[in-house]
């Protein structure tokens, strides 16, 4: 079985979302977005898929480097591929982004998952077949009701916990919010939140990426007092020295790197040189399932754990296969968004979530997705 036809459907989309400058998700009146379902198709008519952003999956970029590597190989040979294609990323003028490796390879391991006749979770060597879920806010925002105090905060967490939720995690405020970064009114945050959730529950803070040293530190000792289980990317994380220092300084449990280029490598420094207390992976961070897998076996080694960044079923995969993993991201979240309604192109959301918090790996063969692929083609907007 060789690989025939790879090829990108663009299409539109009802969105109840938008970014502000900085790129931070808010809740926004109905608009329009665009995405693109990755589609690698065999012979035989198999194929896998991957939902995706259009700029990930340009005609260029699949031209140029994704095709020739796939065109004529054998499907399942999934970290051939893989390495196929990144050996090319060097000196392509950074045209090939991780955010490409990250949807061949989901297309690869679904198309994997359909030929198997089995769940991809299962291929990983699944460790358990459900996993408890943790509310991930949005940033905080200036809408009345939203985001905008602590006392927003606070009974959005309470409604959380009235959904299941059994560890939420806040994100503070970011630029371009007026005032942000304000570590002390995010310290706030985090305290309401405590106070409302009681002793016990689990929280933890993905607060503004560019705190300063003294700004991390502070936030670090205070939420040690309130006993939050961890802090992510509370500084630019180029600074690996930083991170050094702040493990060294706090009983706080840091997580990272989250969003630093490197992949799998970038990890494996990290953890030698004792600048973070957990590891971060997660597929779209990293390049996909594959060295997102091979994060956490890393991370096992060392007995850290190793928890997965974002939502989605490729992140799903990892998170139920991974022994170290303690939760699923489930956000993000808001008081004005229905993150339950499927989009339009899902006939449901990847990750169902129970009324006890968990979420659940689902039997169908691949990924488990539900897309509609009606929809897809009704609202495409690209026909070659």
């Amino acid at each position: 079985m060789k690989i025939e036809r790879v090829e990108a459907i663009t299409f539109t989309h009802r969105t109840y979302t938008q970014r502000d400058s900085d790129g931070h998700n808010h809740p926004g009146p109905e608009g329009t977005g665009t995405s693109s379902l990755l589609r690698i198709i065999c012979e035989d008519g198999s194929e896998g898929r991957a939902v995706c952003r259009p700029v990930d999956v340009r005609e260029d970029v699949l031209e140029r480097f994704v095709r020739p590597n796939l065109i004529g190989e054998d499907p399942l040979l999934i970290d051939r591929a893989w390495y196929a294609i990144y050996h090319w990323q060097r000196l392509s003028g950074g045209a090939l982004s991780d955010r490409t490796l990250t949807a061949v390879d989901l297309a690869l391991w679904d198309l994997l998952g359909k030929q198997a006749g089995q769940p991809v979770w299962k291929l990983l060597g699944a460790v358990r077949p459900k996993i408890l879920a943790y509310g991930s806010t949005m940033c905080g925002d200036d809408m009345e009701g939203g985001l905008a105090t602590p006392e927003d905060y606070a009974r959005f967490a309470e409604w959380l916990m009235g959904r299941g939720y059994k560890a939420i995690k806040l994100h503070g405020w970011m630029t371009p919010m007026p005032g942000a970064p304000d570590v002390r009114l995010d310290y706030k945050a985090c305290a309401a939140v405590r106070e409302v959730v009681g002793e016990g529950f689990p929280l933890m803070l993905d607060p503004h990426h560019f705190y300063s040293r003294s700004e991390t530190l502070w936030m670090a000792k205070k939420l040690e007092e309130l006993d939050f289980l961890w802090m992510e990317e509370p500084m630019e994380e180029a600074s690996m020295s930083s991170y050094k220092w702040l493990t060294a300084n706090t009983g706080l449990n840091i997580l990272g790197p989250e969003t630093m280029t490197g992949k799998h490598w970038t990890r494996g420094e990290w953890v030698k040189h004792d600048a973070c207390d957990m590891v971060r992976t997660g597929v779209w961070d990293v390049g996909g399932i594959s060295p997102a897998m091979k994060c956490a076996h890393m991370a096992e080694c060392f007995h850290m754990a190793c928890e997965v960044h974002g939502t989605g079923a490729g992140n799903l995969a990892v998170a139920l296969a991974s022994h170290n993993c303690t939760y699923y991201e489930r956000g993000l979240l808001h008081p004005f968004t229905d993150y339950d309604a499927p989009a339009d192109y899902q006939n449901r959301v990847d990750d169902e979530m129970d009324e006890d918090g968990y979420v659940h790996g689902r039997e169908e063969p691949g990924l488990g997705q539900d897309i509609n692929m009606d929809y897809i083609e009704a609202n495409r907007v690209n026909h070659d």
